[in-house]
């Protein structure tokens, strides 16, 4: 069993990485069909030419979703101790394509006491393969104090 973090074992300037992901068709065209968010930006490659981008531009809300803390390195770390997801906030940075390796980043910014659990506060961040920041913001989580032994 991976030993578990509670909101007392966090400190300021922790910083937790997520294996990186190459967008491909299957994921422009599986988001697409969720959501119906069926822009030819995303999958027509000679619209996506015509483009500022010159090719097939990620959904914006894709980039999000990669940010999610269920599918990053501190998801198993926190598994008994998170309470709630209760707040997001996004900035798109820059553009992510087709065929990008996207890197996803956490990083502990505030830590703040609340009666029943402590609220976490990360900035997220992705980054493409040449270090370019596409989406930064942050991510606010309850998470639960240490049980009494």
């Amino acid at each position: 069993m991976t030993p578990q973090r509670y909101f007392e074992d966090f400190k300021v300037g922790d910083r937790f990485k997520s294996p990186s992901r190459t967008l491909t068709d299957a994921h422009f065209m599986f988001f697409a069909g969720m959501t119906g968010d069926n822009h030819p930006i995303h999958y027509d490659e000679e619209y996506g030419k015509k483009t500022r981008y010159g090719g097939r531009l990620a959904h914006g809300l894709l980039l999000a979703s990669l940010t999610a803390v269920g599918a990053s390195m501190l998801a198993p770390l926190i598994e008994d101790s998170i309470v709630a997801f209760v707040e997001q906030t996004t900035r798109f940075r820059g553009p992510a394509l087709i065929g990008d390796t996207i890197y996803p980043e956490h990083e502990v910014i505030a830590l703040e006491r609340k009666r029943s659990a402590g609220l976490l506060t990360l900035r997220v961040a992705l980054k493409n393969q040449r270090g370019e920041v596409v989406l930064e913001g942050e991510h606010r989580y309850l998470i639960v104090y240490r049980p009494a032994a």
